[in-house]
């Protein structure tokens, strides 16, 4: 057994709580690693978005662990949990997941720095995400970039003449950061990166020609309960514990994200999304 199935030192987990991340090599085996790689191009994920797509544009492609069996078997395995329950708690739900692709084409596949947290408020900020490498990440193919810290400074603006954006529009957090503030998040296929849903991040430039493939898993503690944006058919999935049905709410005042588009599959205007449900068309353990 290696070391990691054993969960978090305390040492790691101060770490996470300073820095608002941490990054693990070899948390997956290379065979799991080309079992992932192969489902992500089979038909049942690709099909999703058209193959143009994929060589053109930075793909996100939502609701990942219903698309295949294994995926959800990913985001329960025991190499991720046991690293984020001394985090989240014993009772950790999924907030959503997606394949996160880089296009070959160089010069492609920028996002800007943001917080997690801006997309999806909650009442209170025990959420996480993780990405699983499939290919090794490194500066040339735009890896993430993370400011050390950035995660105690609260939620930061979003927004734009009132609407919400994809990006932080606070760039001082980033552009004064000093080199040891941001750091290069380099984890090789197979490695994970976890960060706080408040942790400043982004990511340049695939210059490398190639691919750049990653699964993110976001999760949730069980008691966080979502205040604004869409829910996924995979939202409020139990990874582990039990569904305890409680709310927690932090003393904190948060901005909604309001939207310019419609948010809802019949196309009606709901500026602030549909989480009022709580629960994806594939959670059906109540």
């Amino acid at each position: 057994m290696s070391a990691w199935r054993d969960g978090l030192t305390e040492d790691e987990v101060r770490q996470y709580w300073e820095d608002g991340f941490l990054v693990y090599d070899d948390a997956l085996t290379a065979e799991e690693v080309e079992l992932y790689r192969t489902i992500c191009a089979s038909d049942a994920v690709v099909s999703n978005r058209s193959q143009s797509m994929y060589k053109q544009e930075t793909v996100h492609l939502l609701g990942l662990t219903t698309m295949h069996p294994a995926l959800l078997d990913l985001a329960r395995h025991p190499a991720i949990v046991s690293k984020i329950i001394p985090l989240l708690g014993p009772d950790i739900q999924i907030q959503h997941s997606k394949l996160a692709t880089k296009p070959p084409a160089k010069g492609l596949g920028e996002f800007p720095w943001h917080q997690d947290f801006a997309f999806y408020p909650h009442t209170n900020t025990d959420l996480l995400s993780v990405m699983i490498m499939l290919d090794d990440a490194t500066p040339e193919n735009g890896c993430m970039q993370m400011v050390k810290g950035s995660h105690r400074l609260g939620l930061l603006d979003h927004s734009m003449d009132g609407y919400f954006v994809a990006g932080c529009q606070e760039p001082q957090y980033w552009e004064h950061a000093s080199a040891e503030q941001t750091v290069q998040i380099t984890p090789k296929a197979g490695g994970i990166s976890i960060h706080h849903c408040l942790t400043l991040h982004g990511s340049p430039v695939n210059l490398s020609g190639k691919e750049r493939r990653g699964i993110v898993i976001s999760y949730r503690a069980d008691d966080a309960y979502q205040l604004a944006d869409n829910l996924f058919n995979d939202t409020g999935l139990m990874v582990c514990g039990e569904r305890k049905e409680l709310v927690r709410c932090e003393p904190a005042t948060y901005r909604l994200p309001k939207r310019h588009q419609p948010l809802s599959k019949s196309g009606t205007y709901r500026p602030f999304g549909t989480a009022w449900n709580q629960v994806g068309s594939e959670v059906t353990d109540y």
